[in-house]
């Protein structure tokens, strides 16, 4: 495992990165499991709440959520952004991991603008989906979870944690004024414009106004191990507090419980998030 991390301009990182190369989005359709779920264990007694809702992020559209609610209505709070698959099983019991910790939790549904609030089995044909997604839609999107969590705690931290294509949205919304206390990413590309209407995270850390945490597979042919590092050196020279972790020999979709081999990484990720978002 490699980390460099960053308090902001002058800081200096603990390690470089070294590189890789290929096209993260030919792997897209190849990057999880459909029986895939978080490596977290439940926590046996905890009290949470969920529900479905709908989303009205004031463009017109209805966009469908899953809302996971704990013990804390004035803590921090978070909003799940998936990766291609949308608002599969896996974010729903992510969501729910952390409301039984007190984060109150809302996983958005990004296709529901393009195919309706509706669930989707295994079958769904996701991609004609993801390339129909818009960087405006996400914020906005982003923005209707962030109020919804705040609409009783106005002042309540609220993160943003995403994964994959979600990572990579996650880091766009420190760049959208939504107020965030920090964003995280994992194994998402910094280099990518995609969704399409966005540079690339990695030109936007200039706007980001919240900590970045960067989560990354050593082991992935999809995101090259240079942009990760041009990641890190850009967010170092625009002063972003940040911390990009590194798990050597994982791969892309690592964080998944049926993944034993790479559970001590899943681990140890998980730990930074909790640490990322005050649990400790």
């Amino acid at each position: 495992m490699r980390v460099a991390r960053g308090q902001g301009r002058g800081a200096t990182p603990r390690m470089a990165i070294a590189d890789r190369a290929d096209d993260w989005c030919k792997l897209l359709p190849m990057c999880f499991d459909h029986d895939s779920h978080p490596p977290i264990a439940p926590i046996r007694g905890a009290s949470i709440r969920t529900e479905s809702l709908v989303l009205e992020p004031g463009d017109g559209a209805r966009v469908g959520a899953y809302r996971a609610t704990g013990s804390a209505p004035e803590g921090p709070a978070i909003v799940v952004l998936p990766d291609v698959r949308g608002l599969h099983r896996f974010y729903r019991e992510l969501a729910d991991r952390f409301a039984e910790r007190g984060v109150d939790s809302i996983a958005v549904d990004y296709f529901a603008r393009t195919a309706g609030i509706t669930d989707r089995d295994n079958d769904f044909e996701y991609m004609p989906h993801v390339e129909q997604m818009t960087a405006d839609g996400v914020r906005l999107d982003t923005a209707a979870a962030v109020e919804a969590l705040r609409s009783s705690a106005p002042t309540r931290p609220v993160f943003v944690i995403g994964f994959c294509l979600g990572g990579s949205n996650a880091w766009q919304q420190a760049a959208n004024g939504h107020d965030l206390a920090g964003v995280i990413g994992f194994y998402g590309h910094p280099g990518r414009a995609r969704p399409p209407g966005a540079p690339a995270p990695v030109d936007r850390v200039g706007e980001m106004a919240c900590p970045v945490l960067a989560l990354m597979a050593g082991d992935d042919p999809g995101i090259p191990l240079d942009e990760v590092e041009r990641f890190r050196t850009a967010l170092e020279a625009a002063g972003v507090e940040h911390e990009v972790v590194v798990y050597d020999g994982a791969p892309h979709s690592f964080f998944d419980r049926k993944q034993e081999t790479y559970a001590d990484a899943s681990s140890d990720a998980w730990e930074r998030v909790v640490e990322f978002i005050g649990l400790r």
